[in-house]
């Protein structure tokens, strides 16, 4: 027997009944598929790893290796584009020029949005009037954040941005901060008056326990109103108060997720110019000169702030 003769006779350990086993037997001959029937020549056309073991008393590590070819997941191919045209989470200007970018991210076209202290308006001076419906009420429409003219979950957004300076929630008018040539911070971060819970009794939360009062109140309002995933966006800045730093911002978080809103985002707006400070004598805290809109989701009922991942 030549070497020729030799190579023909080999024959591997798979079953010889197999149309695949016979098609590599014959060599460089062809099959008649057609007498083969097209099962067979279906399976001879597998390519050479697919007829590898599987057979009834030939499970071998063939066959082991066959099953975890079979069984192995398709690599994962990320989608997505390379871009750094996105939201950024801190903004150098004024309100308004951060607020559109907030709404373009958190409120749906469409949306009804109750901003509960509208004041002049400002968040709203860049953004297209056709983007949502706006209910703008405050204390000058006679309308109190504390106690909404809305149906129990009825609203997709409220907008939140009351005094949030201890300053402008006093007894008497002529203690409110703001004063002088500083009437016009005043003007857009109240009413110009005294808190009359204040002047009716000694009991009522004062310096900034008024501040956090009035936030915890309007957030507890807001949540009525709210639709289940709603939106609340909330406008603050920490301060000092009686020479104690109050972090408003973590304070407000706090309170807020107790009640059942997610903290979703948050926002760092840096104004551009520096605080001008009167009769310093001695600076033992950083002066702030940012201030946060903090985005809150309304908890749906039978959901855990754990599930929320959006």
């Amino acid at each position: 027997m030549d070497d020729g003769e030799k190579a023909l006779s080999f024959r591997p350990e798979w079953p010889t009944s197999s149309p695949c086993f016979a098609a590599r037997e014959v060599g460089p001959l062809r099959l008649d598929h057609a007498k083969l029937g097209d099962r067979h020549a279906s399976e001879c056309d597998r390519p050479n790893m697919d007829f590898l073991g599987g057979y009834p008393g030939h499970e071998d590590s063939f066959g082991a290796l066959r099953t975890d070819m079979k069984t192995k997941p398709r690599k994962r191919v990320a989608g997505g584009i390379t871009t750094s045209q996105v939201v950024l989470s801190a903004h150098v200007g004024g309100n308004a020029d951060a607020f559109p970018e907030i709404v373009a991210l958190h409120i749906p076209q469409g949306s009804t949005v109750a901003d509960v202290t509208y004041g002049r308006g400002v968040f709203w001076k860049n953004i297209d009037a056709d983007w949502c419906r706006v209910l703008g009420t405050d204390l000058k429409t006679g309308t109190d954040l504390r106690h909404l003219p809305y149906q129990a979950g009825t609203i997709d957004c409220v907008v939140f941005d009351p005094p949030y300076m201890e300053g402008l929630h006093r007894r008497s008018k002529d203690h409110l901060a703001g004063n002088g040539t500083y009437a016009a911070f005043r003007n857009h971060y109240s009413n110009g008056e005294a808190n009359p819970e204040l002047s009716k009794k000694l009991t009522t939360p004062k310096w900034h326990d008024a501040v956090l009062d009035l936030y915890f109140r309007g957030g507890e309002e807001a949540y009525r109103v709210l639709r289940d995933n709603g939106t609340m966006i909330v406008k603050c800045q920490d301060e000092v108060s009686a020479n104690r730093q109050r972090l408003t911002h973590v304070e407000i978080i706090n309170f807020y997720e107790s009640i059942g809103f997610y903290t979703k985002d948050l926002f760092v707006v840096v104004r551009q110019n520096r605080p001008a400070i009167s009769r310093l004598k001695k600076q033992v805290h950083a002066r702030k000169n940012h201030s946060y809109f903090l985005v809150f989701v309304k908890i749906p009922a039978g959901k855990s702030r754990a599930s929320m991942r959006s």
